[in-house]
């Protein structure tokens, strides 16, 4: 009867070769994913969201301490466009309100005195920001009654 002959080295080798191919392979992958840089943080409303509330709760503190209504901006002068931010300028209106933001915003803030339908002071604290450049700002309103009671946050044109 014939022996079969033993397998070669390479007939037993070579599942381990699949393996380490599979495992360099994967490690490379992994090396070049690390040294990608980060993908930049989707620009969103939530500054603007907010910062409308924030302004209108400052309104609203201001008129229980001095009686009346403090109006402010449009500040910065022009709407930041793009998304970039850029540095929220001193103004002594926001000032006396508390508001001032340090990081940089990419919305200009304004608070405005309107009459209410039924005759009533009304403020109306906005932030207008222009993502995508073109030209048409996305505006974020909350409005103060003469109760002190806030509206929701009404926005026009999101993710302008």
């Amino acid at each position: 009867m014939a022996k079969t002959p033993a397998p070669s080295g390479m007939g037993r080798k070579w599942p381990f070769a699949v393996v380490g191919l599979v495992l360099a392979t994967g490690a490379a992958f992994v090396f070049a994913y690390r040294l990608s840089p980060a993908p930049a943080e989707p620009l969103t409303d939530r500054e603007a969201r907010l910062n409308v509330l924030a302004l209108c709760d400052a309104v609203q503190a201001y008129r229980d301490e001095h009686g009346n209504y403090q109006l402010a901006g449009p500040t910065p002068r022009e709407v930041p466009r793009g998304g970039r931010a850029v540095p929220f300028p001193q103004d002594e209106a926001f000032h006396r309100l508390g508001f001032e933001p340090q990081d940089g915003v990419r919305f200009q803030y304004e608070v405005v005195l309107q009459e209410s339908p039924v005759g009533e002071p009304e403020v109306s604290c906005l932030a207008r920001g222009d993502f995508d450049a073109d030209g048409l700002n996305s505006v974020y309103r909350v409005r103060l009654d003469s109760n002190g009671m806030t509206t929701p946050i009404e926005v026009e044109r999101e993710g302008e």
